[in-house]
């Protein structure tokens, strides 16, 4: 049934919206192909935001936050009788979700909704103003820096080697397209990471020195850490002895309670975001699947992550805490003690089976006290997971398998590491991937689009500049 209440919109805008249509709606996963029950609200705002089968509490946070200011509908009548499917227009891509109703009218009555809110908001977005040049940021661009190498590249963009022309330091940049955020609807996700990355200050975690955005990117200017990825490390040497996985391990436990002291869980621990810099230790990379606001007690609900890590209990759509990191953890040591996942398969229905389901196997090589652990982090109940208590991390750190580590000098990295990569310079690059190395540095020029006026509302406060940065200024 429709409702007129008014409801501060948290999201997108600080203007007050009115929930047009609210209802159950069943929608087909992405992952797992099954339809899962959500209660959607659609606003006049034209966000359309799905919450767990019943009608939000206040300030509860959607599980799905869609716009559909530029959506298009067709009926899906051959998926389900009372199928239809969305495609959101975000720039110069499309997503598109599936959803069924219980009846034909339920499913005609949000059809002719959605299609109003969105043809309401196009009409508006045609008379509206340009915004202003005083809007855009001039403190620093990509023009202060000088581009010297590819490190890597992923959907969302690439990172860089770059050296910054006024103190020549050298930095690497994380460049993303915001017309590919946007796109794949993770805004949400990249402002999280930007806030994480100025609230944190660990030895095992990257340190952000500035971001700011252009017309058409954004830039997170972070330490270069030139020891490489622990993947290519451990995609060399097949496995690491256990006193060397040991060592990478407490320094990863460590940083992951760091984060859960900040009420933050990280949710995307994997090798090929563990970095090693240039003395040997750790550095936890890329935060952008982070989540803000959960301390001991509390969940979320997003479904996110890199298939063969996730926990069970979010394949298994429940709330979930901060034991997913927990889990992460155990993948990890796994695979650097055994030299393959736990669990993999390339169908990821069938993976997402063997993690739900599978016994967990151990090879004869592990020693007692690793077995012990990874048996205890890789619980598929979290209730029983080891760092599942109050304690957290700290529970962990007094398992068997660390009784010969002193976390106090490993975090003051007064632990001499076991393996010091090869590192000829500060500019090195010999520890990344050559198939990146080997690219050409040179930026797509930005398009004509009505990008400026989109991102300006969409990425607002996103510049910083560390304060260690400005002491050296």
């Amino acid at each position: 049934m429709a409702t007129t209440t008014p409801t501060a919109n948290t999201t997108t805008s600080t203007a007050p919206f009115t929930i047009v249509k609210e209802g159950l709606l069943y929608k087909r996963g992405e992952f797992i192909k099954t339809w899962r029950p959500r209660y959607f609200q659609l606003c006049s705002d034209g966000s359309f935001r799905g919450f767990k089968e019943s009608k939000p509490v206040a300030d509860e946070e959607p599980l799905n936050l869609f716009h559909v200011s530029n959506c298009r509908i067709k009926l899906a009548d051959k998926i389900k009788k009372t199928a239809f499917t969305i495609t959101f227009f975000q720039l110069t891509s499309y997503i598109e979700r599936i959803f069924y109703t219980e009846t034909k009218e339920d499913r005609e009555d949000w059809i002719k909704h959605i299609r109003s809110i969105a043809d309401r908001l196009q009409d508006e977005q045609a008379k509206s103003p340009e915004p202003s040049e005083a809007s855009a940021d001039k403190k620093l661009n990509l023009e202060d820096f000088e581009i010297l190498k590819v490190l890597g590249r992923g959907t969302f963009g690439k990172v860089v080697l770059a050296r910054k022309k006024d103190t020549r330091e050298i930095m690497a940049i994380k460049i993303l397209k915001k017309e590919v955020i946007m796109a794949k609807d993770e805004v949400a996700h990249t402002m999280t990471e930007n806030r994480v990355l100025q609230k944190v200050r660990h030895p095992f975690l990257t340190e952000l020195k500035y971001s700011f955005q252009t017309e058409d990117r954004l830039c997170f200017v972070m330490e270069y850490v030139n020891g490489g990825e622990l993947f290519f490390h451990l995609s060399r040497e097949r496995k690491f002895p256990e006193e060397r996985a040991k060592f990478y391990a407490a320094e990863i436990l460590l940083a992951i309670t760091h984060l859960h002291d900040l009420d933050i869980v990280y949710r995307d621990l994997k090798l090929e975001n563990l970095l090693i810099d240039k003395e040997g230790h750790i550095k936890i990379t890329d935060f952008g699947l982070c989540k803000e606001d959960v301390g001991f007690g509390n969940t979320t609900k997003t479904f996110c992550g890199t298939p063969e890590y996730l926990a069970p209990e979010v394949l298994e759509d429940n709330d979930y805490g901060r034991a997913v990191d927990w889990w992460g953890l155990g993948v990890v040591l796994y695979e650097m003690l055994c030299g393959h996942l736990p669990f993999y398969n390339r169908d990821h229905e069938v993976l997402f089976e063997l993690i739900l389901k599978e016994e967990i196997k151990f090879p004869s090589s592990l020693s007692p006290a690793a077995a012990s652990l990874l048996a205890q982090l890789l619980q598929k109940d979290p209730k029983n997971r080891l760092g599942n208590g109050t304690r957290d991390g700290r529970e962990i750190m007094e398992h068997p398998f660390f009784a010969n580590i002193n976390f106090d000098d490993m975090y003051n990295r007064r632990v001499p590491p076991p393996f010091l990569p090869k590192v000829a310079s500060d500019i090195d690059t010999s520890n990344f991937d050559a198939d990146f190395t080997s690219e050409s540095t040179q930026l797509t020029p930005p398009e004509e689009s009505a990008l400026r006026k989109t991102a300006d509302a969409e990425f607002q406060n996103f510049t910083f500049v560390a304060d260690s940065t400005l002491k050296q200024q």
